[in-house]
C-alpha cells in the first residue's frame, strides 16, 4: 500500500506538492521541534515565514 501512495505523489498533480520540514523552538521549554507538512509549491515561502 505504501508504494501506491508514493506513486500517486509522483504522477499528475502530485508533482506540485512538496514535503517541508521546519525546526521550531518551543518558548516554554526551550526545546526544538520539527514541523513537517506536505504543502503546495506555491505556498512554500509562506510556510517558512511563519
Amino acid at each position: 500500500m505504501a508504494k501506491k501512495v508514493v506513486a500517486t505523489l509522483k504522477t499528475g498533480t502530485g508533482k506540485s506538492f512538496s514535503k517541508c520540514i521546519k525546526m521550531v523552538k518551543v518558548e516554554k521549554t526551550g526545546a526544538y521541534l520539527f514541523r513537517e507538512d506536505i504543502i503546495h509549491n506555491d505556498h512554500i515561502h509562506d510556510f517558512f515565514k511563519k
